[in-house]
């Protein structure tokens, strides 16, 4: 069992597969992209697989694969296969922006994953285009319907923008009203790559005002152990909603997850740079043993919350790291 100095039980491991996306949200990366990993510097399937077997051995029994957007890498419904069968696994899911999803999903049936996170921040394809600078909304929308035909668990991620899309919180909420899918609101981070600031106009407090006005019948819901959503219900509606505070960070107190980058570095927090690179340790020929032992090491200095982490970077750049480099 994989314990922090604050006594947190660390199960949840995301691991990013990749950095690139086929979408430039303007809440994650500038418009012409990023400078990429080079091919030798990204994690091979193997390695990828042997990471996440020393830590389903140390006692993780759920992993979600993230991006970038996990499909633009080659071969990764078979990475995803693979890492289905690992001892010690509950728990496989994925989150995805639907571009490339549609035509796995009877395999990701197949090997046991149990839902998915679908990013979408918008139900109108004009607006679609302005966040995402891609014309592929209706994509996103087929993958929904196929996900939902195949019984497969939904979570919508809709990251709340000022002046971009606002107007779809209530129309999203409406959504899980005859679709059996959560739906939840995520504050802004500064993850863009780029200096933009976020300055945060709709925190946690005022998305659940702005959706008790509309729904004053509104309750909480119960939340599951290492949530990071505040869980709401409206009563009659067949799917859920969540709010989360990203940046506000509230949630911290109970976390049960790490992060491994797409180049192999082991994250303990979203806010936190650097961490050492399990990628490289593997590469200079460490044992099972040794990677264990640099793990228990690492995630002993885990941060009490994402404000300590934060203060922890001592790096003087005021270019944001994007969310797609950290599998966010």
């Amino acid at each position: 069992m994989l314990t922090d100095k604050f006594g947190r039980h660390i199960n949840y491991l995301r691991l990013a597969v990749v950095d690139r996306c086929n979408l430039r949200c303007t809440y994650c990366m500038p418009e012409k992209g990023l400078n990429w990993i080079k091919q030798d510097e990204l994690m091979t399937d193997e390695e990828m697989l042997r990471i996440c077997s020393v830590f389903t051995d140390m006692g993780v029994d759920k992993i979600r694969i993230t991006g970038g957007e996990p499909f633009v890498r080659k071969n990764s419904i078979e990475l995803i296969q693979k890492i289905s069968k690992l001892n010690g696994l509950s728990d496989l899911s994925i989150t995805t922006n639907g571009l490339l999803t549609e035509q796995y999903i009877p395999q990701l049936k197949k090997y046991g994953i149990q839902s998915v996170n679908l990013s979408l921040d918008t139900l109108d394809s004009d607006r679609f285009f302005k966040i995402t600078r891609r014309n592929s909304f209706n994509k996103v929308m087929k993958t929904l319907d196929r996900l939902l035909e195949h019984d497969i668990k939904v979570k919508i991620n809709t990251v709340v923008m000022e002046g971009q899309n606002i107007e779809d919180i209530i129309p999203l909420v409406l959504l899980t009203k005859d679709l059996p899918v959560d739906v939840r609101f995520i504050e802004e981070m500064p993850f863009n790559g780029s200096n933009t600031e976020v300055s945060l106009q709709w925190n946690f407090a005022r998305i659940y005002q702005h959706i008790k006005e509309h729904f004053p019948e509104i309750q909480k819901s119960e939340d599951p152990k290492g949530s990071t959503s505040n869980n709401y219900k409206i009563p009659g509606f067949l799917g859920g909603i969540g709010i989360i505070a990203a940046y506000t960070r509230s949630f911290c107190g109970d976390c049960n997850r790490i992060r491994i980058t797409p180049s192999g570095i082991l994250r303990t927090c979203l806010y936190e740079q650097g961490g050492v690179n399990l990628k490289n340790e593997i590469r200079a020929g460490k044992t099972d043993k040794e990677l264990k032992d640099i793990i228990i090491s690492t995630i002993h200095k885990k941060p009490k919350d994402g404000w300590e982490a934060e203060k922890l970077n001592l790096s003087s750049s005021h270019i944001h790291q994007s969310m797609a480099t950290i599998g966010g």
